[in-house]
């Protein structure tokens, strides 16, 4: 949906066609393959997961592409906050009544999670680490029963995208402690930061990039980024974020190089340590 919003967007802006393909499988590693081969003319670009830029490296035994070698950065679009929720019956209501509690019972908290080596599940083993607690981690790979099992006290809590369990916390249905990004949501503007409850310097989100085959012209950059820039914080551009549970990015290449890097050595230990390459 986002890659069609900045579709049209450039499409309006430039006068030229673009044609949004949907590739999936491998957490991306399809349409990284595919985009890494096709010719750097600037005809081909890519919107980018943390799973392509990051996290498939230490997933997978063997890779289709070298992500630094094939494509070249453009820009950083938008981030995908997570929230830290538990089931409402329980007698917490806030990040240090969670922590204390893990604290005094460990490992009785099941925190379910949407796949082992998931955003989410990484999530998780950084609060755990840098909260000093251990908690259960119950992968899932059905979002809607992962869901309904912290709804039904199954599991006692998760950490999952905002997109996904507004609905649930507006509702009353889950309860929000936190959200994972350093920008609190106006939707839910209640809900702390993690960094606003005792965790400085927190940030872990999804997050959407667009790059391109390495050797793209730097042309081709020159004329994307203001645009990508310009759009994303018009009334339409941050509604379309908004409804998808995102908050808006932006900036330069060479920002989303250093992000890139900052990813990888935020999440490369904690992947190596809970993720066995398949």
């Amino acid at each position: 949906i986002l890659g069609r919003h900045i579709a049209n967007e450039l499409q309006e802006k430039l006068g030229k066609p673009f044609v949004v393909e949907n590739k999936v499988g491998a957490n991306g590693n399809v349409a990284a393959a595919q985009a890494a081969k096709a010719p750097a003319d600037g005809s081909t670009l890519l919107i980018v997961t943390p799973g392509i830029a990051v996290q498939n490296k230490y997933v997978y035994k063997t890779m289709p592409f070298d992500f630094d070698k094939d494509f070249q950065p453009i820009i950083l679009m938008a981030k995908a906050p997570m929230l830290v929720l538990v089931n409402p019956k329980l007698p917490i209501r806030t990040m240090a009544e969670l922590i204390a509690f893990a604290k005094a019972n460990p490992g009785k908290l099941n925190f379910n999670s949407t796949g082992v080596g998931s955003q989410p599940h990484m999530t998780l083993e950084l609060l755990k680490t840098r909260a000093g607690v251990e908690m259960t981690h119950v992968p899932y790979n059905n979002a809607s029963q992962q869901n309904l099992d912290v709804i039904s006290g199954v599991s006692e809590g998760t950490i999952n995208y905002v997109t996904t369990t507004l609905g649930f916390v507006k509702s009353g249905e889950m309860r929000a402690l936190a959200i994972t990004t350093t920008q609190r949501m106006a939707e839910i503007p209640d809900v702390p930061t993690l960094e606003e409850t005792g965790f400085p310097g927190f940030e872990a989100a999804g997050w959407f990039s667009i790059v391109a085959p390495r050797g793209t012209p730097a042309e081709v950059a020159a004329r994307i980024t203001p645009l990508v820039n310009a759009c994303l914080p018009t009334e339409k551009g941050r509604k379309a974020l908004a409804d998808l549970g995102m908050q808006v990015a932006g900036g330069n290449a060479g920002d989303l190089e250093n992000w890139i890097r900052t990813e990888d050595a935020r999440w490369s230990g904690i992947l190596k340590a809970v993720v066995t390459p398949q």
